[in-house]
């Protein structure tokens, strides 16, 4: 890898044309199929539960249990029946963020247009989702309380910001897990090119990628609790009052 932005290219693994259509496998699908697969198993793990937990449904019981803090926190004990929903966000956001972290991994979570596409259809349907809660009254959030002179103004910035929070939300966490990324990558190539010269030197290298490999971690289960959390705001605007 001569680049350390190499790691984020798309490419082709297996070439496949039917009917003239175009269905090459690309390796960016390996990490999405994954994430399928795992929100598949975490699903299936509802057939399994006892009373006495083990190992993987402790774990999935304290994810849960997290995940309706944040909704009870942010939106109340209207949306509580969204938490398959919300969790499933999260989960996702976090499997995908990990996935990415290990040796060879492919970050779905880096790739903008990716995030583009998740975003977008999340605040569209969190938009159409207030007008079948609320109806033409979701549309309140447009019209903040000010002087009349100023309302029309104010309503396009209102519009404005309603939209770019979707691009927000992709920017935010491809930037991250980007950065995070390219990073290591530099640190790692530097690394090995020390080690050539000086094996002591090249020691604290493999300590301090070891650090930074625990903080992308971090970061990683940041991301997705920054996703989550940001998704029960947006909510608040479907469940709570409308007001500015």
């Amino acid at each position: 890898m001569f680049s350390p932005l190499e790691q984020f290219d798309v490419k082709p693994l297996i070439f496949i044309t039917i009917g003239g259509y175009d269905l090459t496998f690309f390796d960016i699908f390996i990490p999405l199929i994954l994430t399928i697969i795992f929100i598949g198993y975490v699903s299936m793990l509802k057939f399994y539960y006892r009373l006495i937990p083990y190992c993987s449904q402790f774990v999935l019981e304290s994810i849960v249990e997290f995940v309706y803090s944040i909704i009870k926190t942010q939106i109340g004990g209207k949306a509580y029946y969204y938490i398959p929903f919300i969790l499933t966000i999260f989960l996702c956001v976090l499997f995908g963020n990990l996935l990415s972290i290990f040796p060879f991994g492919i970050s779905l979570t880096s790739h903008l247009i990716i995030l583009l596409w998740f975003s977008l259809g999340l605040g569209l349907g969190i938009f159409v989702l207030g007008l079948w809660v609320k109806g033409v009254a979701f549309l309140k959030i447009f019209v903040p309380k000010c002087p009349i002179a100023l309302l029309p103004i104010l309503i396009i910035i209102e519009l404005f910001s309603y939209i770019i929070r979707c691009f927000s939300l992709a920017i935010r966490l491809a930037a991250n897990m980007l950065a995070g990324h390219t990073l290591l990558a530099i640190i790692a190539l530097f690394i090995l090119n020390i080690v050539i010269v000086n094996y002591m030197i090249a020691s604290l290298g493999f300590i301090t990628i070891l650090s930074i490999l625990l903080l992308e971690v971090g970061v990683c289960c940041l991301q997705a609790y920054v996703m989550t959390i940001l998704t029960c705001i947006y909510l608040n605007d479907v469940f709570g009052d409308g007001g500015h």
